[in-house]
């Protein structure tokens, strides 16, 4: 065993000699009120919790008690609340407007899982920088973006809004997203901090009951759920959101060790730390606090700089000083974080937005384009039997499903600022393209019993060559507190999809939900299964381009689909059991499966059809380097495989590389992602992928809690997805 060398973060742009001097000036002229405001945020707007509390906002910011306003919109808004801040309080400091920007501002992408499905760091990083710039245009200089919490079970609501299931994709993603939204110069007035959230494991909710207790042991922690908020530290991120959850039994907006000793001891992260809402006064049902004064104190101590929207430091902090219950001095250094980034983003040289940007940095052609690209490459297509896609261009095509023409739904939640009169939705893009080819009915809605539009969907359907049904969750039906225990299509639809199968046209569903589906019956008894999520305003167009073969689907997936619920949680990357089941069956007595199901997921990790397609070679090493070397960071070990179009297409693949490890001191992970590439081929043409490995890959948290390379038995694939790919395996021997 060789533990690796490591090392904390690089400086961030917040973290200079000459903003730490501006602000300790700056703090000494403050009292401890003033001091105590900074860590104060309230809601501008509409709650995004419960129990929104009513202050007076306006005499809290004269006094100088208020640091941060989230949810106020509009750049007129946002100045007015602004000057009075800086014109009316005594010290004359900015206040930072924050709101939810998680997939876009006005201008919405796909969810954030169906983004991750593209496996574009690129274009994640593309459209963060597209939300910040329209969403600074408004005022916004920060946003509670991005969640960078793993989650392996679809019952959870917030799926939705991450990567998925793996740390490896989910950490260079939070990169991504982090530098989109932050760009190079935190003082460029299109800059929007990011938040790194919710920290940590909130995505291991038991029973994905959002909300909801975390037990998971400090190996899990370190290998699964902590590696994408370091992630975030490395590239920079200005601040963290502290989850709702318990870990380990302490929650985790009063959990000392992750928040000060991990995050800021280990990780020498400079920025500052905000609860999540009023999660600073939900310490007391967790029943660590017994009253809002004992909450503040534990909150604050512990290493939340911010309260939002509980009230408690705003009413509590200035009274634990003066009972000599709390140190004025810890009430100093989270007031430096948090002013250390305004002075950072230059918020007092420029605390006003140019209101004339929202006329010209919003809904742009450019920013349009990126919506219908991001589209495209989130599209998972699942099923393709018959090459019933794509579309012939002359075809009659009848088109049914409750989402077939519901532009809201098309945004997806937390689009806040998303208006659905800016979606173009998979109607009204057919109906342009072809016309009295396109035959539409909206059969039902999405959740009811109703069977009243049946009839008229079955009238369209005979006058078609192909079937086209939009089908699936509504917008509401994914994200906070919307956890479900049936994933199966909502209401009737299944019954609706039955019937239209039963009349023996070929059909392809289009699915649109937050989360996996469970979807047997139609794996099994529609031709064609295209996974389209909740796709944005530029819905429709990436759609037809899609559908009709303009564009080659290229998404993969980021999260198992299930057979079944009861398979919950369900992940590619888990360890193996002494009794490991069979792939392809339901359990034989005394293996560890179900009497009733496969224990494989339906569409697993990783996995999505295109147009055509893919052969690979048998992977081979090209280079392997030493134990020692490995370990101390000079050496790596190089595999590559060749990838060839076999099609008629030209198409994107994901080339994904795995690896397994055997012979080490505690158990590891059937397979593992630790590289992929996307690469576009024509037919015929191949391409050599090659991937690297470096210690830090092979590394991980080891009997002895080292994080370490270790002698083993080291497999890896080079694959098209974590149930397939052919093997090479080498001893990493001492």
């Amino acid at each position: 065993m060789l533990a690796l060398a490591t090392s904390v973060a690089p400086a961030a742009p917040f973290d200079t000699e000459e903003i730490d001097r501006r602000v300790a000036a700056l703090l000494k002229q403050m009292t401890l009120e003033e001091k105590v405001g900074q860590l104060v945020q309230f809601s501008n707007g509409a709650a995004t919790g419960p129990d929104n509390v009513k202050v007076d906002q306006n005499a809290l910011i004269a006094k100088g008690g208020m640091g941060s306003i989230l949810n106020a919109t509009g750049a007129k808004n946002v100045n007015g609340l602004q000057r009075q801040a800086v014109e009316n309080s005594r010290l004359k400091i900015p206040l930072l407007f924050g709101l939810d920007v998680i997939h876009g501002h006005r201008t919405i992408f796909p969810v954030p899982l169906g983004l991750s499905a593209s496996w574009n760091a690129d274009l994640i990083e593309r459209t963060a920088r597209v939300a910040a710039i329209e969403a600074t245009a408004e005022g916004i200089r920060w946003t509670f973006s991005p969640m960078v919490d793993i989650a392996r079970d679809a019952r959870w609501g917030r799926i939705m809004e991450g990567a998925g299931e793996d740390t490896y994709l989910g950490s260079i993603l939070a990169a991504a997203y982090v530098r989109g939204y932050q760009g190079k110069d935190l003082t460029d007035p299109t800059s929007m901090l990011a938040c790194a959230k919710h920290y940590v494991a909130y995505g291991a909710a038991e029973g994905g009951r959002d909300y909801n207790t975390v037990d998971v042991s400090d190996r899990v922690l370190r290998d699964v759920y902590l590696p994408p908020f370091q992630a975030s530290v490395d590239a920079g991120v200005a601040t963290f959101m502290s989850g709702f959850n318990t870990v380990q039994g302490v929650p985790a907006s009063a959990n000392h060790h992750y928040l000060t000793d991990v995050l800021r001891g280990e990780w020498g992260f400079r920025g500052f730390v905000v609860s999540d809402w009023n999660s600073i006064g939900e310490l007391i049902p967790h029943g660590v606090a017994l009253d809002a004064e004992d909450a503040a104190l534990k909150g604050l101590t512990a290493g939340v700089d911010m309260d939002m929207a509980a009230n408690a430091y705003a009413s509590k902090l200035v009274g634990l000083v003066k009972k000599g219950d709390l140190k004025e001095a810890v009430i100093n250094e989270a007031a430096t974080r948090v002013l250390r980034i305004k002075v950072a983003m230059g918020l007092f040289e420029r605390p006003f937005t140019d209101e004339a940007r929202e006329a010209t940095d919003i809904l742009t052609p450019e920013h349009l384009r990126l919506a219908r690209e991001a589209a495209e490459e989130s599209f998972v297509l699942l099923r393709n039997e018959g090459d019933v896609l794509p579309l012939s261009p002359e075809a009659n095509v009848a088109l049914i499903g409750p989402l077939a023409d519901s532009q809201d739904d098309m945004l997806g939640e937390w689009a806040v600022r998303g208006r659905k009169e800016d979606v173009t939705t998979l109607r009204t893009t057919l109906a342009e393209r072809l016309g009295d080819r396109l035959h539409y009915a909206k059969g039902t809605e999405i959740q009811t019993d109703s069977e009243a539009g049946f009839a008229q969907a079955l009238e369209v359907a005979a006058k078609a060559d192909v079937v086209v049904m939009a089908l699936g969750e509504s917008r509401f039906m994914s994200g906070e507190s919307f956890s479900r225990t049936n994933l199966d299509l909502p209401g009737n639809q299944r019954k609706l999809l039955q019937a239209i199968v039963a009349t023996g046209k070929p059909v392809v569903l289009v699915a649109f939900s937050g989360r996996p589906l469970t979807l047997p019956w139609e794996a099994v008894h529609v031709p064609a299964i295209l996974e389209a999520w909740f796709p944005g305003v530029q819905a429709g167009p990436a759609l037809a381009n899609v559908l009709f073969g303009e564009t080659s689907p290229s998404g993969r997936l980021t999260a198992s689909f299930p057979r079944s619920v009861g398979q919950l949680p369900l992940y590619y990357n888990r360890l193996n059991t002494g009794r490991p089941a069979p792939t392809d069956a339901p359990n034989q007595r005394f293996l560890s499966g179900y009497l009733d199901e496969r224990t494989t997921p339906l569409f697993p990790f990783g996995f999505g059809l295109t147009y055509t397609t893919f052969e690979y070679s048998d992977p081979k090493f090209v280079r392997k380097s030493s134990l020692k070397d490995l370990a101390n960071g000079k050496g790596k070990i190089e595999v590559e495989a060749t990838v060839k179009n076999t099609g008629k297409r030209s198409a994107t693949e994901v080339a994904q590389l795995y690896i397994n490890q055997r012979g080490t001191s505690v158990a590891r992970p059937i397979r593992e992602l630790k590289g992929f590439e996307r690469l576009t081929l024509a037919p015929g043409e191949s391409k050599t992928v090659r991937f690297t490995l470096t210690g830090k890959e092979l590394a991980f948290w080891n009997l002895q809690m080292k994080f370490a390379v270790e002698p083993s038995e080291l497999t890896v694939w080079i694959a098209p997805h974590a149930e397939a790919g052919k093997s090479s395996s080498v001893r990493l021997k001492p």
